[in-house]
């Protein structure tokens, strides 16, 4: 598994709205503030150019709402803790292993090569149990305490 820039702009993000909408749980507390795409280039140093475009596929994928206007910004579209990282990867990045550019479930092999179809799908299922049980929250409940 290669992480991206990309990916990694999207969980930093993800996780200062998370962690500007809820509890220090990471849960959603209902009264949570809008989170505007500047601030968060800002607060995590990432090129706002970049950045929205990442924001945009995490919208179209269903895990950001946006506001528009003044008051406008970003808000998750769920708690923390129904969010994992696989989600997100996949937002941004589609398959979350690939072989040659391809997701490994479309890697095909013959003759002596034929095996390593089914290491490239244990692998990319390894990855997905690590992604798909580590939510937004847990990563905000792990962090350790600023001084």
């Amino acid at each position: 598994m290669y992480v991206s820039a990309r990916a990694d702009y999207a969980l930093r993000a993800m996780l200062a709205v998370a962690d500007t909408a809820g509890s220090p749980n990471g849960e959603a507390t209902g009264g949570g503030e809008l989170v505007k795409a500047a601030s968060l280039a800002e607060s995590q140093d990432i090129p706002l150019s970049f950045l929205q475009g990442i924001l945009l596929d995490l919208r179209r994928a269903g895990l950001l709402h946006s506001h528009r206007g003044t008051e406008g910004g970003y808000a998750l579209t769920r708690t923390a803790d129904r969010i994992s990282v696989g989600d997100v990867l996949r937002a941004v990045g589609g398959s979350l292993t690939s072989v040659r550019g391809l997701p490994a479930d479309r890697a095909g092999y013959h003759g002596v090569a034929t095996g390593l179809r089914e290491v490239w799908l244990a692998v990319d299922g390894a990855i997905a149990l690590v992604v798909d049980r580590t939510t937004l929250a847990d990563l905000l409940t792990d962090r350790a305490p600023t001084r």
